[in-house]
């Protein structure tokens, strides 16, 4: 038996670890030459990025040779370097190199032979079984990669230098430039002769390069009208001429001067005279003037907003556009107070909307704007559109004859004064009339004023006016007693807001009046929607109470409950869309017994309030409500960073200041705190609003800075707690449960991706994906919603039953379930029914209130446009 393995087996070992050996072989290869090639290359990378930049063009021909011989020398020592320092790899090298990086150097042990004991059989197994162990050792050999770091032998990174040059050089500079260094010897272009360099650059607004003119052979060149055209000449004065006729230009410099600067405005040509001088026929592509259509009649909405829908286009894009109203004075009623002059206004300047971003060649878009407490208001005037491109060239519409929408008064006193009103802003000389008409019909204010502060707020402005009218009146005191009139009015219209009761059964009887009298779709509609409204506002008054009541230890009277009922919001809408479509279809009878039916049910209502602190919350219910809170939060983080995004485009307001302070950290309604240190809202007179605390206290727990970093942060927490309750979301297996987490991870990749953008600081994409995850987590509660309505459904008779009466004690009038400060009003069967399209038309029409607010930032009125557009 042999000592050792046989060479057959060493051969066959190292065959094992060919490849590796290879490649190892090229890795110490490349590290060699790297390391001695790297001062060559440096070299010659920045004398190529020298060339191509053309620097050799604007020196001296003395500091031109100085930096050829410079790099003469430099390339010859860095090839003395390169020669002396590489050499090249053998594969003994290789074998090294890959056997100090196994344990135990296999591959030298397999090419061991035995010396010591070869004759005994105990030694020879060992050494078998050792040479047996490196053979396995060696089959798992990989290759080395070779070194290529320089840091310690170029500890300035004089190469990374030379390659951004190069780079530099390959996007600003020209090959073509290279070739100028072989004019430099004896006789050259350089040394005998003149040079020159040209640019063309395009307007701008047409988005298109700056040419570099010697890189363009003759021949024909199309350029935009507007191009600026330099040229610089070199060398010798008076070598080198330009003549041109594309400009048009009088003043025309001297042809020679070495600095020619021209717009081209025509088609000609530009040549170059001299030696190496070119010439070019230039064909100017004309700017066409914008062009703007106004596509339908205008529009009224139910808050008395005028929706004008129009399309503009241009070849490079919209720059700006307005819309210029004028009195039709041919056209007006000149009878009682407007058979006098009118005093003399500027006409209704309003500037139209424009795509905050995407392209401006083509676009739609809706002009939305109230005028209704304007002095033209309801009176016949003349709108045209204008728009206006980069190149300041304009296009406007034919002048549309329209009535210029205003707020249609129906109590008569209140109409009564805005008809004075109107009169007023017509013509001062009116002043005398204006206040015997108006004591006329004060005359005895306790028949026709429902408060005595109305009458005596009304005799004030009569005699504010009367004074004003012996000693003359300004054009500044006129706009502010209009302005007393028109407050005066709404009162009167809609009495005081905080009487909820009295202003819904107002809107009932107005309602029932103009179905009496006949009146217009467009007039019901709109009294329909203030119906709603004030509706609306009766309710949550009326869930208030019960709530105050309660924590007051009062319990309505056993006779009162007797003679009251609980209507649900689904009950209240059937009903008020039944009204809709019965004076819809005509049948304004059956109309009128609806209204008398909702009036009687909305008198016997009453409010029950939920016992505490009965019985526990089962797992749905706990997941629900913590997906409401994260929704509340999401919305929150949305509106700070809709705040923010206002704020870059105001970057002169305050802490606070931006219009009305709506919504900044999460709260609802107006005038909250804008930074929310404090997390507490607060109205205008700096006191907590007790129905905010649910709100209010979820902002507290996530309120940062009003960077978009510290909006980052919270919108990260929110993603985590996000994926806390979805690992505890019940209903696993189910399709309701199912359809539940798909919802909550979509919600989660939109939060993912609004953290992202809110890092990288671009807000309108954080906004996007915000609202992406409010909508799949309202789809989600929805889905677990549904899980629970089946899971109750199938219960036994019997179960449940507690739990079941203590919710629906604790109803409000709308079947929402009260308690925890509205934090359930999201996740109770109020968020999950057929009033979600109710909300949803309300959710519009504040849209569309906010948008046509003129004292809006444009580019909040914009993105409010564009989500009209899209929903």
């Amino acid at each position: 038996m042999a000592s050792s393995f046989s060479r057959h087996d060493v051969t066959r070992n190292l065959k094992a670890v060919r490849w590796p050996l290879r490649l190892t072989w090229a890795g110490i290869l490349a590290e060699r030459l790297v390391r001695s090639l790297w001062p060559l290359m440096t070299v010659v990378l920045l004398a190529f990025a020298a060339l191509m930049m053309g620097l050799q063009d604007w020196m001296s021909i003395e500091a031109v040779w100085t930096a050829v011989v410079v790099t003469a020398v430099s390339a010859l020592g860095a090839l003395i370097y390169a020669f002396r320092r590489f050499r090249l790899p053998i594969r003994m090298d290789a074998m090294a190199r890959l056997d100090a990086s196994l344990p135990g150097r296999p591959l030298q042990a397999l090419m061991d032979t035995q010396i010591i004991g070869a004759g005994d059989a105990s030694s020879t197994a060992v050494w078998r079984a050792h040479q047996a162990r490196m053979a396995q050792r060696a089959a798992a050999a990989e290759a080395v990669p070779g070194d290529l770091r320089l840091s310690s032998r170029d500890p300035y990174a004089l190469r990374y230098v030379a390659v951004l040059a190069f780079a530099v050089a390959l996007l600003f500079g020209s090959i073509w430039r290279v070739g100028s260094v072989a004019d430099m010897g004896a006789g050259g272009g350089l040394a005998s002769g003149p040079v020159w360099e040209g640019w063309a650059e395009s307007p701008r607004y047409t988005g298109r390069p700056t040419i570099y003119l010697n890189d363009i052979a003759e021949g024909l060149m199309t350029l935009p009208k507007g191009s600026l055209i330099t040229l610089r000449f070199y060398g010798e004065v008076g070598a080198l001429t330009l003549s041109e006729t594309v400009s048009g230009r009088t003043d025309v410099t001297t042809a020679s001067d070495s600095a020619q600067d021209f717009t081209v405005l025509q088609d000609g040509m530009i040549q170059i005279g001299g030696a190496g001088g070119r010439s070019w026929k230039v064909a100017v592509l004309a700017d066409n003037p914008p062009h703007i259509d106004i596509l339908d009649d205008p529009k009224v909405s139910a808050i008395v907003e005028m929706t004008l829908p129009f399309s503009a286009q241009d070849d490079y894009g919209v720059e700006a556009g307005e819309a210029r109203i004028r009195l039709d004075l041919a056209s007006v009623n000149r009878t009682h107070g407007l058979s006098v002059d009118p005093e003399v206004r500027p006409d209704l300047v309003v500037p139209l909307p424009l795509p905050i971003s995407g392209d401006r060649a083509s676009f739609e878009e809706n002009l939305i704007e109230d005028f209704s407490q304007h002095p033209w208001a309801n009176l016949p005037v003349e709108i045209t559109l204008t728009a206006l491109d980069a190149s300041e060239q304009q296009s406007e519409t034919p002048a549309r004859a329209i009535v210029l929408p205003g707020r249609r008064f129906f109590d008569p006193l209140a109409a009564a004064v805005i008809e004075q009103r109107r009169d007023l802003l017509w013509s001062r000389q009116n002043d005398v009339r204006i206040s015997q008409i108006l004591r006329a019909v004060s005359y005895r204010p306790s028949d026709i004023f429902r408060k005595e502060t109305d009458a005596l707020r009304l005799k004030q402005a009569i005699d504010t006016l009367e004074n004003l009218a012996r000693f003359g009146m300004s054009p500044e005191q006129q706009d502010a007693l209009a302005a007393e009139l028109w407050d005066l009015a709404l009162i009167l219209e809609e009495g005081d807001l905080a009487d909820a009761a009295e202003r819904m059964r107002r809107a009932q009887d107005r309602l029932n009046e103009a179905i009496k009298n006949g009146a217009s779709d467009e007039e019901i509609a709109e009294l329909m929607q203030e119906l709603r409204r004030a509706t609306e506002d009766y309710l949550q008054q009326l869930s208030r109470q019960a709530q105050r009541q309660q924590q007051e230890g009062d319990q309505p009277q056993q006779g009162d409950q007797q003679n009251s009922m609980t209507m649900t919001q689904d009950d209240l809408q059937r009903m008020m869309d039944r009204i809709q479509q019965l004076m819809e279809e005509g049948r304004m009878a059956e109309a009128q017994e609806a209204l008398r039916q909702l009036q009687e049910m909305m008198e016997n209502m009453r409010v029950t309030q939920g016992q505490q602190g009965q019985g526990g919350q089962s797992p749905g219910e706990q997941a629900m409500e913590g997906l409401a809170e994260t929704l509340r939060e999401q919305q929150g983080l949305s509106d700070q960073a809709f705040r923010d995004l206002q704020e870059q485009f105001n970057p002169d307001a305050q802490a606070g200041e931006n219009q009305n302070n709506e919504g900044r950290n999460g709260g609802q309604g107006r005038g909250q705190s804008h930074e929310g240190q404090n997390g507490q809202g607060q109205n205008s007179d700096g006191q907590g609003d007790p129905n905010q605390q649910g709100g209010d206290q979820q902002a507290e727990g996530g309120q940062g800075g009003d960077t978009e970093g510290s909006i980052a942060d919270r919108q990260r927490a929110l993603r985590d707690e996000l994926r806390r309750q979805q690992g505890q979301l019940p209903g696993q297996g189910s399709a309701e449960g199912d359809a539940a987490r798909d919802a909550l991870n979509r919600a989660g990749r939109a939060m993912d991706g609004a953290e992202e953008a809110l890092r990288q600081g671009e807000l309108p994409d954080a906004i996007d994906n915000q609202a992406q995850a409010m909508e799949a987590l309202r789809e989600g509660m929805r889905a677990l919603g549904e899980m629970m309505a089946q899971q109750e459904q199938d219960r036994q008779p019997g179960q449940g039953t507690q739990q079941s009466d203590r919710r629906a004690e604790a109803r409000d009038p709308l079947g929402r379930e009260s308690g925890n400060s509205g934090a359930d009003g999201d996740n109770g069967p109020l968020a999950l029914n057929d009033d979600a399209y109710g909300r949803a038309r309300e959710l519009l029409d504040e849209i569309r209130r906010r948008s046509g607010e003129v004292t809006r930032p444009e580019e909040e009125r914009n993105y409010l446009r564009r989500l009209l557009d899209r929903f």
